[in-house]
């Protein structure tokens, strides 16, 4: 078997699943990191995940406060009216601190640098979006399969 820790990443394809505001930003964050180390980078978003690129929603994501073990918070105090919103504001407020840009921007900076972005063909199915849902970012709306293909010889990443 060959000896693949000494060899240098080339190739990442990063699949974002979760719709929320802490579910986006790695995926976005590891696209990013790898563009600027020059490694071949690709986001494939499926289920809710596809929020981040759908136009009227990318802008709009919310941190989930219920259910989420990482909040620190029982659950009934993040199902609290307003509890969502306070912390996507603060969280907000972080990101901008430490200068990474809003999900519409980043998305834009990604492309722009080179990464390929797609969406899940059956997800988009399922929730019967069309190609006008999607920001412009968007290089296709594609199969299992086609990511597979497109990934080959990759490292494949789930956030």
């Amino acid at each position: 078997m060959p000896d693949t820790a000494s060899q240098p990443i080339e190739k990442v394809s990063i699949v974002v699943s979760h719709g929320s505001l802490e579910g986006v930003y790695p995926g976005l964050i590891m696209a990013n990191g790898a563009r600027m180390e020059g490694i071949e980078a690709s986001l494939f978003f499926t289920f809710f995940g596809l929020d981040a690129i759908i136009k009227k929603r990318m802008n709009n994501l919310k941190v989930a406060t219920v259910g989420n073990p990482a909040m620190h918070i029982p659950t009934l105090l993040g199902a609290l009216p307003g509890m969502s919103s306070f912390a996507t504001s603060m969280m907000k407020k972080e990101i901008e601190k430490i200068d990474i840009p809003p999900v519409g921007e980043f998305l834009t900076m990604i492309h722009d640098a080179g990464c390929e972005i797609y969406a899940c063909r059956a997800t988009v199915d399922m929730f019967h979006l069309k190609p006008e849902d999607f920001c412009a970012e968007v290089d296709g709306v594609i199969s299992v399969g086609q990511f597979y293909e497109k990934s080959a010889g990759g490292q494949i990443i789930f956030t």
